[in-house]
């Protein structure tokens, strides 16, 4: 198997984004990060496209082939991959198994959503559909109401402040205010996101991330091709997926994302590193309370000491271990598709050390998580300057 290399990247600013379409949006990703990696048309094999909703949202199917025809990488084959929420990281699974087994040799991936542009009670409903359709749609349940049941429940098992899962939010939004490309590029103060309306209790406003428009893209290919392209490659170390049973309810413990401990588990034993080797991660906080249990059950603390570590400044842009220096999904915004590639685009910048303000120190080695469903099929992976 070979070794797999990012070699270039970019993305869209995200946000609500009237002016484009879902073609322009994935278009302009594209072909910054095919200009990033010093490549041209011919040099492609493979295109992978991760989104979600663009027929329910677009009234388009197809858009992987939309894409090579409209920036001239014809015949490249084309595949639109779906993943829920996770459709950008299992993309990016694909191409590193593609350029891993000899199959191609330079893949482009990219994540795109175009959201806005749909009522939002609209988006909700189609979103969803990703609970079971029997024990859970069709009982109205929608996936802010799946991330408050957890909130309420971690909040009760470990004894957490109520306030603590507002205290991501204020950490978020403060790493993206240093992001050009972030949806929300503000700081909010701990009392406003207190005092922002209930949408689940007990997440407020602030503690859910945005619908968003936006695409990023990656370009990849073995890492002993990179250097002929770029002088700073990102080496992928390993990767992992694991998928958990769909009905909440019926889980063993649902304060528990046992797909994360499997996925991650692989992802470790792939790079051959363990979770004191991360210096950084992006993680997918769709949600306030996701950040913090994702930050246990990935390995970086003990159960029911993910919130305490936000308290204590520990997953702070200067603290030991920073966590979502992009703002993550709360500030940087949430375009589905977008987002599982958006986060790897963050950890190239920062392992190349151009993310400007946001940067952090000494970074060598990170972690992402891209989480489908409501932690039924989550895929984590790890990277290496």
């Amino acid at each position: 198997m070979r070794d797999v290399a990012i070699i270039g990247c970019g993305m869209t600013r995200f946000g609500q984004l009237e002016d484009k379409s879902i073609t322009d949006l994935m278009v302009e990703s594209s072909l910054t990060a095919i200009s990033d990696a010093n490549a041209s048309e011919t040099d492609f094999d493979r295109v992978y496209v991760g989104n979600m909703f663009s027929g329910e949202f677009n009234d388009m199917a197809g858009i992987a082939s939309v894409l090579v025809d409209r920036i001239n990488l014809i015949p490249a084959a084309a595949d639109k991959i779906e993943n829920g929420p996770a459709s950008g990281g299992s993309a990016i699974k694909e191409g590193f198994q593609a350029i891993a087994s000899g199959i191609s040799d330079m893949v482009l991936v990219t994540g795109v959503e175009k959201m806005t542009s749909v009522p939002t009670t609209r988006v909700g409903s189609v979103i969803a559909t990703l609970t079971h359709p029997t024990a859970e749609y069709k009982y109205g349940a929608t996936l802010p109401s799946m991330g408050g049941l957890l909130a309420q429940l971690y909040l009760k098992k470990y004894n957490v402040k109520r306030e603590l899962l507002s205290l991501v939010a204020v950490k978020n939004h403060k790493n993206g205010t240093n992001n050009p490309y972030a949806h929300f590029q503000r700081e909010i103060t701990l009392e406003k996101a207190l005092a922002s309306p209930i949408i689940a209790d007990p997440l407020r406003l602030f503690d859910c991330s945005p619908i968003s428009d936006g695409a990023a893209s990656l370009v990849l290919c073995s890492a002993e091709e990179a250097r002929k392209y770029n002088d700073t490659p990102v080496l992928i170390r390993g990767f992992g997926q694991a998928t958990d049973v769909q009905i909440i309810a019926e889980r063993d413990d649902p304060t528990v994302l046992e797909a994360l401990r499997i996925a991650a588990d692989k992802a470790y034993k792939m790079a051959k590193l363990k979770p004191e080797d991360i210096d950084f991660a992006e993680l997918h906080d769709a949600f306030t309370i996701l950040e913090i249990v994702q930050s246990e059950d990935v390995g970086f603390f003990k159960k029911g000491e993910g919130a305490k570590a936000v308290e204590e400044g520990k997953t702070w842009i200067d603290g030991e271990l920073p966590i979502n220096p992009s703002g993550g999904l709360k500030s940087r915004g949430h375009p589905l598709g977008a987002t599982g590639v958006a986060q790897v685009v963050e950890i190239t910048w920062q392992l190349r050390g151009e993310a400007g303000k946001r940067q952090v120190p000494k970074a060598e080695t990170a972690l992402s998580v891209n989480f489908g469903g409501f932690g039924n099929n989550i895929v984590v992976n790890i990277f290496q300057r």
